[in-house]
């Protein structure tokens, strides 16, 4: 039986590369609207960041989605990260 390969992804904010399945997924569509895609299937520039607090910290600290996306990120995303995030740990 043949091994599938996991796809690899990297946190914007740890830098750390971890299966695709692991992170949240930040995108950046055509019309430049910003959204969080947790099937990881919607059309646009991506960015990652680990489902953990620490890391949503340095992304939001460093404006490490705003470097990715090269635009202003709203406030809207990063409440919907923050939601996610806690979601998950519970």
């Amino acid at each position: 039986m043949k091994v599938r390969k996991i796809p690899l992804r990297k946190c914007i904010g740890c830098n750390e590369m971890k299966g695709k399945k692991e992170l949240i997924r930040i995108v950046c569509n055509k019309q430049g609207e910003i959204n969080v895609d947790l099937t990881g299937k919607a059309h646009g520039r991506g960015a990652y960041i680990c489902n953990n607090k620490p890391c949503f910290e340095k992304i939001k600290k460093s404006k490490a989605l705003n470097r990715a996306f090269q635009s202003e990120v709203p406030q809207e995303v990063y409440e919907r990260l923050v939601k996610e995030i806690s979601d998950s740990e519970e």
